[in-house]
């Protein structure tokens, strides 16, 4: 997952503004106790932190893929 792409999921699921504010304020145990912002900013890739982000607003598993990406081929 590209930085773009990461940022165009987070408004897709939660709009613009309120997207920024969960990246800037809400703190994650999966990312260390971090923000989304920091753990970006520490390296932590863009897939692991959007995941840690749906796991922690509990988006729907079917919804995780992530905007502009293909949804996972089903098996």
């Amino acid at each position: 997952m590209r930085a773009s792409e990461f940022r165009r999921a987070v408004a897709a699921e939660f709009g613009e503004q309120y997207g920024r504010a969960l990246l800037r304020d809400l703190v994650i145990d999966r990312l260390g106790h971090r923000t989304a912002d920091q753990a970006l900013a520490a390296g932590v890739p863009e897939r692991e932190v959007w995941l840690a982000l749906c796991e922690a607003m509990e988006v729907p598993v079917e919804r995780r893929h992530g905007a502009g990406l293909p949804e996972p081929k089903r098996r």
